[in-house]
């Protein structure tokens, strides 16, 4: 790992002094490289908790990494002078704005922009945080949510700009997390795929702003684990068991789907599939059956994510006859049994998930991780209207647009007891394109403009 850092820290500068030979920096302010020393040194300052208690740890990481030789009076004098004012969290550091610059200047030669530079300067402030927060006895809650909103600002700021994907062009690769091989032969399993453009996958979604940043929390924790295990320190207990909580067509099998890859991309999961059940799969109306069932489920499971939709529905009943808690106890003594190697998400509307976690001491131990997916706004709903429209070779046309952004603002405000979000935006979708055909199928001349393009007149008539 200290290999793994130094590298990312001497790439950074490396970069710096090459984009100072583009005299993108003023002229008589800091070396382009020692502003990116300094401003790896607040994020550090940032990230400390100088609180009276033993920190040679972290001046040690310090001297080790960036070269400061300091005591803990200088580093809290340091981090109250550079980082303690509000706007330090939400604003970029300088060496970065100047990285932006050249990857986005248009005054570079084609062969000066071949590589973008600001992408692997983020990911080494990511790197290094983690580091430093995994270097001291105890890795606090609050030192990972800093280095996350820290995180969650930089990546905001690359996108801003259309630099927050990795570059394809770039000839160094990223450093990638090691999946487990869980007794099978490594050679033959696909290679996991690289956790960092997960997320970036995760990130290009729609809204979803608070679950961004719930599983990105997750991931740092996650890192900064690994990185103390490698260096023989305690590890915080945690657990990876989720609740997912939010209305229909929120994301949740989505976003389930991908922290199972990402999961697998952590070494956390040897395989990083998903198996998606609901009461159905997992309660057989017979004495004695609903145990074997659950646990095929569970056998199909390990490895991944097993997740559990309407999760609430196997409690709902409390009726003689009824299967549904058996379910459950044969889940709880599978989780434990297989606390290695497999995730449980569990997932349904808040209220009920409420009701099904108090419904059993052990639910209420075993789930004690909470995200919460919103509700999508009119605006997010259009966003994935158009989204679908480009994907599937359609556009539309003015009238169109405006007319399906009322329909759909109006759709997200009046939240009818059918409203299902994004699922909603897909049958508009289907019935825009079904009205569509219907209106051109007879037509003699028809182009490909024709093809493509839903007018106004194809939305007017449908209803959900």
């Amino acid at each position: 790992m200290a290999e793994d850092i130094r590298g990312a820290l001497e790439r950074a500068y490396q970069n710096a002094s090459i984009i100072e030979g583009f005299h993108i920096t003023p002229k008589g302010s800091m070396a382009l490289r020692d502003m990116v020393k300094f401003d790896f040194l607040q994020l550090i300052a940032f990230l400390s908790f100088s609180d009276g208690t033993d920190m040679r740890q972290e001046l040690d990481f310090i001297k080790t990494y960036l070269g400061y030789d300091f005591d803990v009076a200088r580093l809290n004098r340091f981090k109250y002078e550079r980082t303690g004012g509000k706007d330090f969290i939400n604003t970029p550091p300088r060496s970065l704005t100047y990285f932006v610059q050249a990857d986005v200047s248009q005054a570079l030669t084609p062969e000066q922009k071949a590589v973008k530079r600001a992408k692997p300067l983020v990911d080494a402030f990511k790197l290094l945080g983690q580091a430093f927060i995994a270097c001291n006895d105890e890795a606090t809650q609050a030192e990972i949510a800093n280095l996350t909103n820290y995180s969650i600002m930089l990546d905001n700021y690359l996108k801003k700009y259309g630099l927050y994907k990795k570059d394809k062009n770039d000839p160094l690769k990223d450093i990638k997390a090691k999946a487990k091989a869980n007794g099978k032969n490594a050679e033959s399993e696909e290679p996991p795929k690289d956790v960092d453009t997960l997320l970036e996958e995760l990130n290009s979604m729609t809204g979803l702003t608070s679950v961004k940043q719930d599983i990105l929390n997750l991931v740092n924790l996650i890192k900064v684990r690994k990185m103390r295990e490698e260096r023989g320190l305690k590890q915080p207990s945690i657990t990876l068991h989720l609740v997912f909580s939010g209305n229909p067509g929120t994301g949740k099998t989505t976003v389930a789907r991908m922290l199972a890859e990402i999961y697998k991309g952590l070494g956390v999961l040897s395989s990083g599939h998903l198996v998606e059940v609901d009461r159905s799969n997992l309660v057989v109306g017979y004495i004695g059956q609903t145990a074997v069932k659950v646990s095929e489920v569970v056998e199909e499971a390990l490895g991944g994510i097993l997740f559990i939709d309407e999760a609430y529905t196997l409690t709902s009943n409390k009726g003689e006859g009824d299967f549904g808690q058996e379910a459950v106890d044969t889940l709880l003594k599978a989780m434990e049994d297989h606390r290695d190697d497999l995730i449980v998400i569990v997932a349904g509307y808040p209220d009920l998930m409420e009701e099904f976690l108090n419904s059993n001491p052990g639910l209420r131990s075993r789930f004690n991780k909470y995200i919460f997916f919103e509700d999508y706004t009119g605006e997010e709903l259009m966003e994935i209207f158009e989204s679908m429209c480009k994907k599937q070779d359609y556009r539309l046309s003015d009238e169109a647009k405006e007319y399906a952004a009322k329909f759909l603002d109006d759709r997200a405000r009046q939240h009818l007891e059918n409203y299902a979000n994004a699922r909603d935006v897909r049958n508009f979708m289907e019935k825009a394109i079904s009205h569509q055909a219907t209106r051109i199928v007879g037509l003699t001349d028809v182009n490909d403009e024709t093809l493509m393009t839903l007018e106004k007149v194809d939305l007017e008539t449908i209803q959900l």
